[in-house]
């Protein structure tokens, strides 16, 4: 197809080798479009761009016109791009449209058209026009409008509004965040600054404006402040509020800031709440500690009386005295006893024993089986360990070591002599929480009858000389201190398993 139909000259061809080359330097495509009275088209010139654009030849596009419509533009955007054309013959104004394109090489890539008709003296229409990639421009459009999607969500998420402040005028530029935290419909707004100022809690007035002087001296510099600010309603919410200058004129005074909005009533009146009870909880701790101790020096007074009779007796007949001796003796023992365990469990319920450290599962049962190696030889006791080399746990060091230490003697002192007596421990995951077992093959426990006893204090289930009822006990409280949970299962003459859930949830 011949870029000049009529009248070449020599003149005329060095003219139109000129306009070729200028206009094969133009990244767009240049076309004309003839539309005839019978709705038939036909491209009767297109630039060299075209197997850019398009991934087609000029030969390909001039011989087959409608292969665009049939190869490339996707069959979504066809009846659109169909419909703004004929509307654009037939008003004859200009033809704009964007559309989608599939190529074999470069796949889906965004077009754009824009093209002016003309009308001849025939009845056709010309169009002249051009084809732009877009591409590039709809990805940016695309990435902004997902970055604003994003933006919306985060504050509609975190319950944060967004507030502008024009600090000239002294316009204020709210979001509708923050409209709908103060009670009114969730649409943006524009008012005077004493719209939010006249809100304010008369008594935090002083806090807020101390915030925002000294947030606003220099660059740079955010200030937050938190402060209770009057619904639509009438009721009062507390507010955090965040924000910076970001435009200073000439002199460096801030002429615009921006912020955001955060309603934190219920995290303000929890930590009220809290702080309350924790005056009420000290109260009483002091309270309960002073008990303990007064309880556990008496008792000592009594030991020591009782041993200050024992020094009397030593020095009456022959015959009272040993039975009287080891009367007494038993007694004292008992008190002291008495007072080992008092004195635990003081510590465990007053002291604060809460740090914690990542330690691995297996090295610390290691070690109590290295103290308890003797214990283990003598009553030929098999061990089987299923954890994992790398489990840890986030834990106090002491009370991991005594919680091993009181289920593993626990598991020797109460075997079963019918059984060669073996201990197993396994690690697994329940529901993403850590847990440990430990099961053994001894007496076992009837739950049925001892369920609601079983960590009491000073309960004894089997008629063993050692037995005090105290190390369940102990070993709940240690547990319980740590966030976790004991779960056991249990026959009698088959053996119980013990299974301790890690509390990591706060880590």
């Amino acid at each position: 197809m011949k870029f000049f139909e009529s009248g070449d000259t020599r003149e005329g061809a060095k003219l139109k080798v000129f306009y070729k080359k200028l206009l094969d330097q133009v990244p767009d495509v240049i076309f004309k479009m003839v539309w005839l009275k019978d709705d038939l088209y036909s491209i009767t010139y297109a630039s060299e761009n075209v197997n850019d654009l398009y991934e087609l030849t000029v030969e390909q596009i001039l011989k087959d016109s409608d292969i665009l419509f049939r190869e490339r533009i996707l069959p979504e955007d066809k009846e659109e791009t169909i419909e703004s054309l004929q509307h654009s013959k037939n008003t004859l104004t200009q033809w704009s449209i964007e559309y989608r394109v599939q190529l074999p090489v470069k796949g889906l890539r965004w077009l754009k058209v824009i093209a002016k008709p003309e009308l001849q003296k025939e009845g056709t229409v010309h169009f002249y026009g051009r084809v732009t990639d877009i591409t590039e421009q709809k990805n940016r459009e695309e990435e902004l409008n997902r970055s604003q999607q994003r933006y919306k969500f985060a504050l509609q998420a975190a319950s944060e509004g967004v507030w502008d402040w024009d600090m000239v005028s002294n316009i204020v530029h709210f979001s509708a965040q923050t409209m709908k935290m103060l009670g009114f419909e969730e649409k943006e707004a524009d008012v005077p600054q004493s719209f939010w100022l006249d809100r304010i809690h008369p008594d935090d007035v002083t806090i807020r404006e101390a915030a925002k002087h000294k947030g606003l001296r220099k660059s740079n510099t955010a200030y937050e402040s938190i402060y209770r600010v009057r619904t639509e309603d009438g009721s009062y919410r507390w507010m955090l509020s965040r924000g910076k200058a970001v435009d200073f004129d000439d002199n460096g005074v801030a002429t615009r800031s921006m912020g955001i909005h955060k309603d934190v009533t219920l995290l303000k009146e929890k930590e009220i709440e809290l702080a309350n009870t924790i005056n009420i909880i000290g109260d009483q701790n002091n309270r309960l500690s002073n008990f303990a101790h007064i309880v556990s020096h008496n008792l000592r007074s009594h030991a020591s009386n009782l041993s200050m009779v024992l020094n009397l007796i030593k020095e009456a007949d022959e015959d009272e005295k040993e039975e009287m001796m080891h009367h007494l003796e038993a007694i004292s023992d008992g008190l002291s006893i008495t007072i080992s365990h008092l004195k635990e469990l003081v510590e465990i319920q007053f002291e604060v024993k809460t740090e914690r450290q990542k330690l691995n599962l297996r090295y610390y049962l290691k070690n109590i089986l290295t103290i308890l190696h003797h214990e283990i030889t003598k009553h030929g006791v098999t061990i089987e360990i299923n954890i994992p080399l790398d489990v840890t746990v986030s834990y106090n060091p002491a009370y991991l070591e005594s919680v091993l230490l009181n289920f593993t003697t626990n598991a020797i002192k109460y075997s079963n002599p019918k059984n060669k007596p073996m201990i197993v421990y396994d690690f697994e995951l329940i529901n993403g929480q850590k847990v440990l077992s430990i099961s053994d093959n001894g007496l076992g426990i009837d739950l049925k009858k001892h369920r609601n006893s079983l960590f009491g204090m000073y309960k004894t289930f089997h008629k063993h000389q050692n037995a005090r009822g105290i190390g369940l006990f102990i070993t709940k409280n240690q547990v319980e201190a740590m966030g976790g949970k004991i779960e056991v299962s249990s026959e009698v003459n088959k053996g119980t398993t013990f299974k301790i859930y890690f509390n990591e949830e706060d880590q």
